[in-house]
C-alpha cells in the first residue's frame, strides 16, 4: 500500500464521469488499498478515486477513520438506488482545501455496488453514512460539494477558487 496524492479542484479528472470497472484485477485492488491510505492519512471519512487522479468509480467510506477496520466500506461501481428524507449539515472535501459550507443532503440512502471480491452488496445508509456515500458518489459523476449551494454562493465560491488555484474558469 502506498499513500496517493489527492488532487485538487480544477484538475480536469475530478470534473468529468468516471468510468465504471469492468474487472476487478490486481490494479484495482491496488487501487483501493492505496485509497484507504490516503483517506486514513488525509485524514478523511470517504475518498473517491478521481481525487487520487484514476477516472474509474471506486470510493473507500470508513466514518471510525481506521479505528475499526470492520467499517470500512470499499465499493466498486456504486449506484445510489433510493434517496429519502434530506438533512443540511457542513461539508468540506479534501479536494477543496480550506473550504466548509452547510449542503443539503439525503438523510437515506440504498446503495448497490460491489467489493473487492466482486460480490454485489447492497446496503442503506443513514445520517452521516449516507452523506459521505452522497458526497462520493457525486465525485464519480464530476460533481463537487459546492454544485449543491446556491447559485450566488456556488459562484462566490468559484470565484475563490479560481484565485486560489489559477483556473480561468470553474471547470
Amino acid at each position: 500500500m502506498a499513500a496517493r496524492k489527492i488532487i485538487k479542484f480544477g484538475h480536469p479528472v475530478l470534473h468529468r464521469r468516471a468510468e465504471p470497472i469492468i474487472n476487478i484485477n490486481e490494479e484495482i485492488v491496488t487501487l483501493a488499498r492505496d485509497m484507504v491510505e490516503t483517506m486514513y492519512l488525509a485524514p478523511g471519512i470517504g475518498l473517491a478515486a478521481p481525487q487520487v487522479g484514476v477516472s474509474q468509480r471506486l470510493i473507500t467510506v470508513d466514518l471510525s477513520l481506521g479505528e475499526k477496520p470492520d467499517e470500512l466500506i470499499i465499493l466498486i461501481n456504486p449506484e445510489i438506488l433510493e434517496e429519502e428524507g434530506e438533512a443540511i449539515e457542513e461539508e468540506g472535501c479534501l479536494s477543496v482545501p480550506e473550504i466548509r459550507e452547510k449542503v443539503r443532503r439525503p438523510d437515506r440512502l440504498k446503495i448497490r455496488g460491489f467489493n473487492l471480491e466482486g460480490k454485489e452488496i447492497e446496503m442503506e445508509a443513514y445520517g452521516l453514512l449516507a452523506r459521505v456515500f452522497s458526497h462520493e458518489f457525486d465525485h464519480l459523476e464530476g460533481k463537487f460539494f459546492i454544485d449543491r449551494l446556491s447559485p450566488l454562493k456556488r459562484s462566490l465560491i468559484y470565484r475563490r477558487l479560481k484565485k486560489q488555484f489559477g483556473l480561468t474558469s470553474p471547470s
